[in-house]
């Protein structure tokens, strides 16, 4: 068994770190650039001195699959500008068309060098077998997160020049073959230490940033996702900004210490998770204010009632019965603000008109709608 922890499948990593993998793959294109000039340049000149035509079509077939792995790559950069919220499926899909890249020209690259040693020029053959490690190389340093498809490569490259020597009577060639294997072996099992030391790279990368966006004492979002992830949520389509302030916990603080305050937080906090979809926000700002950012915003309303239900009901903590109750400010996009600081400073101002009420919830429309209707009285008495 080559890999201990089945890291050969796609399972064995997270979804984030695989998109970040396939995201990776398409991040250059000049190995493929690069590939294709060198086979484009030593298949004229093998074409040239020997006059094979069978060396001159591998040597277009190479370029047209250059050609179609730039459009590939190309294809996935638009797609990612669109959006970058790509799911695991679709990247499967994109890993098997660039996957499937790299095998052809590995192959191509390797039925030329094969070809080559067929023909017989010494020098030619040199130059091909040198375009085959390069690209092998590459495969190294660029498919070590895909092992499958890095060996895939390497057989694809190794096989027909191995095969060709083989079959030649000498002891020459068969040395060149047995070098050919080694290189092959070699390059595996750099492949698989590469794979495991990086991996485990991206998974701690990825987690050290998952805790920098985590409160650590209630286990919801802190305030730095806001500037991620709503200005993305609000390019994708209408949210709503529920801002959230308790009522009486200073007291509840005071009188029965910071431990009872600690735990009514992460209580408050696990409510806010309960009521949440699944691709809605949960936010503490700090202190005892949380944010709630709801992507199904036709139905805020409802959701600040349910928000102001749930977190009146009294708390339990080590048999202390404590009763807080709650403001809200709600700010809709696109109607209340386009961007996250107007959505931001709207909601703050209808929590502090909510607070004034002692309590409860105030729609940032409303506030507008009573400033509104408060500027045609004004008119019409100066009238």
């Amino acid at each position: 068994m080559l890999f201990n922890r089945m890291e050969s499948g796609r399972a064995s990593i997270s979804d984030a770190v695989y998109l970040e993998v396939i995201t990776g793959l398409h991040g250059t294109t000049m190995p493929n650039i690069l590939a294709a000039a060198c086979l484009a340049m030593v298949g004229a000149i093998t074409t040239y001195e020997t006059g094979d035509m069978i060396a001159a079509a591998l040597t277009v077939a190479g370029v047209v699959v250059a050609i179609v792995r730039l459009f590939e790559i190309v294809s996935f950069r638009r797609r990612l500008a669109r959006s970058p919220r790509l799911d695991r499926s679709e990247a499967v899909r994109w890993e098997r068309i660039y996957v499937a890249g790299t095998v052809a020209t590995a192959f191509v690259l390797g039925m030329f060098a094969a070809r080559s040693i067929v023909l017989g020029d010494a020098l030619c053959s040199v130059m091909a077998i040198g375009i085959g490690f390069g690209f092998g190389a590459g495969v190294v340093a660029r498919l070590a997160l895909r092992p499958v498809a890095a060996l895939l490569d390497l057989v694809a490259i190794a096989a027909p020049a191995a095969i060709v020597t083989f079959m030649q009577p000498d002891l020459r060639h068969v040395g060149l073959g047995l070098l050919i294997l080694m290189y092959v072996v070699a390059s595996f099992e750099m492949v698989r230490l590469s794979f495991n030391a990086s991996i485990n790279q991206i998974t701690l990368k990825r987690q050290f940033e998952q805790l920098s966006r985590i409160d650590p004492m209630t286990g919801v979002a802190n305030r730095s996702v806001l500037a991620t992830d709503l200005p993305a949520m609000l390019a994708a389509g209408m949210v709503a900004v529920h801002t959230l302030d308790l009522d009486r916990f200073k007291e509840a603080n005071d009188r029965f210490g910071h431990p009872v305050g600690d735990a009514l937080l992460k209580q408050v906090a696990g409510r806010l998770k309960l009521l949440a979809a699944a691709d809605d926000l949960v936010i503490r700002m700090g202190g005892d204010e949380f944010v709630l950012v709801q992507r199904a915003a036709t139905d805020a309303e409802a959701m600040a009632m349910r928000i102001v239900q749930s977190l009146s009901v009294p708390y339990d903590v080590d048999g202390q019965i404590v009763e807080l109750g709650v403001s809200v400010g709600i700010a809709v996009a696109p109607d209340d603000g386009r961007t996250a600081e107007a959505l931001l400073s709207r909601s703050d101002r209808a929590l502090y008109r909510a607070k004034e009420s002692r309590g409860g919830y105030v729609l940032a429309r409303e506030m507008r709608m009573t400033r509104a209707s408060g500027q045609t009285v004004s008119e019409g008495l100066a009238a």
